[in-house]
């Protein structure tokens, strides 16, 4: 078919065809398999992000923490203790003096984290550690979205406050747009 071109000079066009012919083939498979290595790649991440535990506080699963749970200490006629372990747990009449005094929140993480400033007062006599708060997320109306603990490893000097600026509690729905924080636990020191 190129003998027929060359006589009237335009054989390069038709080379230049075939050419362009086979690069589009060759961009094509190319392509195509540019593609299989992407989805192979996102099958292979899928399952290992399956293969991983959940972090706790993303759970739906209710939290069991290693914090001693705060409680109403009872009378003194129910004041029996079965174990040396319910011994150590304080209670609520220890801890009644530990509060958060100013709270604030904000979107952080392109929006889908929350990250909660407080203050926290303890007016008790000795410090505590491990400090965890759980906080509540509503919508504008009020109504309940989600729940986020957190468990803070830092220590509150007795007869004093401490300021945590910027707390990651977790991941929120994006329409909450209210933020309730209380305190949940202490340890004593």
């Amino acid at each position: 078919m190129n003998a027929r071109f060359d006589r009237i000079g335009l054989g390069r066009f038709a080379g230049t065809g075939e050419r362009l012919a086979r690069a589009v083939t060759i961009a094509s498979v190319s392509f195509g398999r540019g593609l299989l290595w992407l989805l192979a790649a996102i099958i292979v991440g899928c399952g290992v992000w399956m293969l991983l535990p959940l972090s706790r506080g993303n759970s739906a699963e209710p939290v069991r923490s290693d914090v001693a749970a705060v409680e109403t200490a009872p009378s003194g006629d129910e004041a029996v203790v079965s174990s040396p372990s319910e011994a150590q747990i304080p209670t609520m009449a220890e801890l009644g003096r530990i509060r958060i005094s100013s709270q604030t929140w904000r979107r952080g993480g392109l929006g889908s984290k929350a990250l909660v400033t407080f203050t926290l007062r303890n007016d008790n006599d000795y410090a505590v550690k491990d400090v965890e708060i759980a906080c509540a997320f509503a919508r504008r109306d009020g109504s309940h979205l989600t729940d986020r603990s957190r468990v803070l490893a830092d220590t509150v000097n007795m007869k004093s406050r401490k300021t945590f600026a910027r707390i990651p509690v977790g991941f929120v729905n994006v329409n909450a747009d209210q933020a309730k924080c209380s305190l949940v636990a202490a340890r004593r020191t």
